[in-house]
């Protein structure tokens, strides 16, 4: 949908999340050396300056890596300051959110391309895909010097069954479609039905809201069912439910085929990202896996 914009979401607390699990199940991947694609169905611009009007629309980053970047533990953390302890997961995810901010201040949220860059190997082949004509240009322009890397303008769910299997049949698949439509949610299962079909070993990130609307509240369920094997389910909650019903109370993110250490890895940072980012004693994380 051409009317959404990820700029004005960029940063928020659904935001560390997907880039929480997007970046170590990377980590984890690139640990082999055999060669792994990247996909991303909707990467948006790649890289969001919070100055810039649509951040600071609805300035959502103060609740997400705004918060985040205010708390003590985490600077001390940055700064390798004996004592400070986090979650290796967010840990490292913060610190590439630093190497876009090597002064300190927070200017600039990275977005799943600009993380992916970050934690892939050079030869590592990207395909990103973005309809939005001013998105795309800039998302063209910051890939412009990688090698290996395709960005078209066009609608990655129809895209995406243009480059599966990858050869070099090794790749993770980032769906994170706006959800602005009801029909996305019936068009993200086919279209992950359809790449199962053609790639049923790739490994499959999708993003999803927490709404409390019928369709969000029912998408675990089939995305579950549609898994062939080995299965991962993690929620963050960090806005109590309004009372009319609107609003984002958390978001999920599903992986088929998660690579092995990724479980853990999201048990031991998820009580901390619900107890730093919850919001009026909403913050709540829940995991769920079937690892046959």
């Amino acid at each position: 949908m051409l009317a959404y914009r990820h700029a004005f979401h960029a940063g928020n607390p659904a935001d560390v999340l997907k880039h929480v699990v997007l970046l170590r199940a990377l980590r984890l991947l690139v640990a082999k050396p055999k060669p792994l694609s990247y996909v991303d169905t909707h990467a948006g611009a790649g890289r969001y300056a919070l100055a810039e009007r649509m951040s600071q629309r609805l300035t959502e980053y103060l609740d997400g890596v705004g918060r985040l970047w205010q708390r003590d533990d985490v600077r001390f953390a940055l700064q390798q300051q004996p004592g400070a302890a986090l979650p290796d997961a967010v840990l490292d995810y913060l610190r590439v959110v630093l190497d876009f901010n090597p002064d300190g201040v927070l200017r600039v949220a990275p977005g799943s391309p600009a993380l992916a860059a970050q934690a892939l190997r050079a030869d590592d082949p990207m395909r990103l895909f973005e309809l939005h004509p001013a998105d795309w240009r800039a998302l063209k322009a910051g890939f412009a010097q990688r090698r290996h890397t395709t960005v078209q303008q066009t609608d990655g769910f129809a895209a995406l069954k243009s480059v599966l299997p990858p050869p070099s049949r090794r790749a993770l698949v980032l769906i994170d479609p706006s959800y602005e439509l009801d029909a996305d949610y019936a068009q993200l299962v086919g279209v992950l039905r359809e790449s199962l079909q053609r790639f049923a070993t790739g490994v499959y990130l999708v993003w999803y809201p927490l709404l409390q609307s019928l369709q969000s509240q029912g998408l675990s369920r089939r995305l579950r069912a549609l898994a062939p094997g080995a299965w991962m389910d993690v929620q963050l909650f960090s806005a109590p439910a309004r009372a009319d019903g609107f609003g984002l109370m958390g978001s999920g993110m599903f992986v088929l085929h998660p690579p092995f250490g990724l479980l853990q890895a999201m048990r031991d940072c998820g009580p901390w990202l619900a107890q730093a980012l919850g919001r009026e004693g909403a913050g709540r994380f829940l995991v769920d896996a079937h690892m046959p």
